[in-house]
């Protein structure tokens, strides 16, 4: 014969006020400034890009979402413009499309990305 259900229960999957497991978890936003002011770090030796890439490089530096990276992103942020080249020039292995969207997203480039790891862009902003 089966337990009965106790709905009550704090640790019952049946009581309706227990959190789902799957739910988000609110989180602080943080705001961020318009456009970051921390001096780039070095385009890393072992990649050779062209004017684009380079220029690519420094405006992604410079955008607000860089105000949380460390020097430890400078990796995922050279991969995201080898990629971006990559795809944008139709050469792209379908792979590579997706590590593109991934890094996109791991840098909180995108709307999305940015709503899950709770940043804000502050007042200034280029939309105003």
């Amino acid at each position: 014969m089966a337990k009965p259900r106790k709905p009550e229960s704090a640790r019952s999957r049946y009581n309706p006020s227990r959190r789902s497991p799957g739910a988000a978890q609110p989180t602080a936003t943080v705001e961020l400034p318009p456009e970051c002011s921390f001096d780039p770090p070095a385009i890393p030796g072992y990649v050779e890009w062209d004017e684009w890439q380079r220029e690519r490089w420094l405006s992604l530096w410079r955008s607000p979402q860089a105000f949380m990276w460390d020097e430890t992103a400078s990796a995922t942020v050279a991969m995201l413009i080898t990629y971006e080249r990559a795809v944008l020039s139709g050469i792209a292995a379908a792979w590579q499309a997706q590590e593109c969207r991934y890094a996109s997203e791991a840098l909180g480039l995108t709307p999305a990305a940015m709503q899950k790891l709770g940043w804000k862009i502050g007042e200034g902003s280029a939309n105003e």
